[in-house]
C-alpha cells in the first residue's frame, strides 16, 4: 500500500483518536528542497523513495509506511550531530529551509489490528516534528500511572527534563530524546483509544540529514548523518557499494534477545513457545518493545526506542532498506541486498524484494522501502546469492503459493 501523508483534519475524520495539541503547527512536506532555491523534489517519485507492499495471505493490511520532509531546529540538529559524531556542523552558513530540513522515513507493522499502525502512518512524522520538552513532566507522570514495569522507570534519555525546576531542564532536546518523546507521546495519545489496548505496531524510523555545503539532496550528498529509532521486529539495513555488504541498523526486540532479556529480568513474566516455535512474552506478544498494546505496558512492553547513529560518506553507500518481518522472515539480508542491485529504480528494487518474498511462500503482510544514497547503482562485485535464490525458486515450484502467482 502506498504511503499517504494526509492532513490531521482528514485523519481525525476517519478515526476516533483524541485531538492532538492545538499548539502543534506542522511544517512537514511531501517534498524536499535539494538546494536553497525554489526547486522541490516530490518524495513520491520512484527515483527518490521506492515502496512495495502486499497483504500476503492475510485478510487485512496492517503494514504501513510514510515519508516526509521535516523542519527541525538547526541548533538541535547541530547538538545532535556533535553529540553523535563529534562534528561541528554550522547551520548558519546555509539557507534556513535547508538547515532545518531532515528526511523522515518510517515503516510500521501492525498486529491485532491496524489501528496503531495507521495512526503512525498518519501522525508520527508530525508528532516527531512538533513534540517539545515542556511535555515531558506530564508524560513522565503518565508513565507512572501505568504501574508495574514503569514504577521503576527513571525517564531514560528524557530524565533531564522531568523536573521543570531543574537546571538541566534548560537543555535542548537532541534527536534521540526527540524520538523517545515522540514514541511515548504516541502511547499517551492512544491510551484514550479502546482498540489500542488490544493491538499494537512495531516501528522503524530513519532520519537523514545532509551535511553538505553547498547543499544537496540526501540521494546525492557526500556526507549524511543517519539516525535510526526502532522498536520491535521491523528492520533497517544499510547496504554498501563494496560488494553489497549489509550493515543491520536494528536489532529484533524479542524477549529472548540479550538486550531485552536483561531489561525484563526483574519482571514476573512468562515466556511461552507457540505452535510455530516462536517465543511469546506473557503468552501473547512476539515483541517486547512496540507502540500500542497498552494493556501489556505494566508488564514491560515499552515504547522506548533503541536509537543508533552513523555518519555516512554518501558515495560509499548504495541505499537503505526498511522491511516488515513478513519479508525478513523469508528472505536473508544478503538476498535482500542482491535483489536491489541492478534495479532500474528504488521502486523497482522494492518490488523485486517483495516478489521474491512472495515466491518464498511469505504469507504475512509484507512491505519493503528503499531509500537511495549517493552510491546507488554502483555496487561492486558479483551477485553472490543468485544461484542460491534460483535454487530456492526451483524448490518452490509446484507449491500452492507459487502456482497461484504464476498461473
Amino acid at each position: 500500500m502506498a504511503p499517504l501523508l494526509l492532513s490531521r483534519h482528514s485523519l481525525l475524520r476517519s478515526f476516533p483518536f483524541p485531538q492532538l495539541p492545538r499548539t502543534s503547527r506542522a511544517r512537514y512536506h511531501d517534498y524536499i528542497r535539494p538546494t536553497g532555491g525554489t526547486a522541490r523534489l516530490p518524495l513520491n517519485n520512484p527515483n527518490f523513495i521506492g515502496v512495495a507492499s502486499s497483504r500476503g495471505e492475510r485478510s487485512h493490511q496492517e503494514d504501513f509506511s510514510a515519508y516526509a520532509g521535516l523542519s527541525l531546529d538547526p541548533a538541535e540538529l547541530a547538538l545532535s550531530i556533535k553529540k553523535a559524531h563529534g562534528v561541528d556542523w554550522d547551520p548558519s552558513t546555509l539557507p534556513p529551509s535547508i538547515a532545518r530540513q531532515v528526511l523522515f522515513v518510517g515503516i510500521y507493522d501492525g498486529h491485532g489490528g491496524s489501528t496503531v499502525s495507521q495512526f503512525l502512518r498518519q501522525e508520527l512524522h508530525g508528532l516527531f516534528e512538533n513534540v517539545h520538552k515542556s511535555q515531558i513532566p506530564e508524560l513522565y507522570a503518565w508513565t507512572k500511572e501505568l504501574g508495574g514495569y514503569f514504577r521503576r522507570f527513571n525517564g531514560g534519555v528524557l530524565a533531564p527534563w522531568i523536573d521543570p525546576d531543574s537546571p538541566d531542564f534548560q537543555q535542548e532536546l537532541d534527536l534521540e530524546a526527540r524520538a523517545t518523546l515522540a514514541f511515548f507521546e504516541v502511547d499517551k495519545i492512544l491510551s484514550q483509544e479502546k482498540e489500542s489496548k488490544e493491538c499494537g505496531a512495531t516501528a522503524s524510523v530513519v532520519l537523514l540529514k545532509s551535511l553538505d555545503n553547498p547543499p544537496s539532496g540526501f540521494f546525492q550528498a557526500e556526507r549524511v548523518a543517519l539516525t535510526v529509532a526502532h522498536v520491535g521486529d521491523t528492520r533497517v539495513l544499510l547496504t554498501s557499494t563494496d560488494g553489497g555488504k549489509v550493515v543491520p541498523m536494528t536489532e529484533t526486540h524479542h524477549a529472548e534477545a540479550r538486550v531485552e532479556s536483561i531489561r525484563l529480568r526483574r519482571m514476573v513474566g512468562a515466556l511461552t513457545t507457540d505452535s510455530f516455535g516462536e517465543v511469546r512474552w506473557m503468552g501473547a506478544l512476539a515483541n517486547t518493545r512496540c507502540l500500542g498494546d497498552l494493556k501489556f505496558k505494566p508488564f514491560g512492553v515499552t515504547p522506548e526506542p533503541e536509537v543508533r547513529n552513523i555518519l555516512l560518506e554518501g558515495p560509499k553507500w548504495s541505499h537503505i532498506t526498511l522491511l516488515s518481518d513478513g519479508v525478513s522472515s523469508v528472505v536473508s539480508d544478503e538476498e535482500i541486498s542482491d535483489l536491489a542491485r541492478g534495479a532500474l529504480s528504488p521502486k523497482h528494487a522494492a518490488e523485486r524484494i517483495l516478489n521474491f518474498a512472495e515466491d518464498m511462500g511469505g504469507d504475512d503482510n509484507m512491505t519493503a522501502v528503499i531509500v537511495p544514497l549517493a552510491g546507488w547503482g554502483h555496487i561492486t562485485g558479483p551477485d553472490k546469492t543468485k544461484e542460491f535464490r534460483e535454487y530456492r525458486l526451483r524448490n518452490m515450484q509446484g507449491g500452492e503459493r507459487y502456482r497461484r502467482r504464476w498461473m
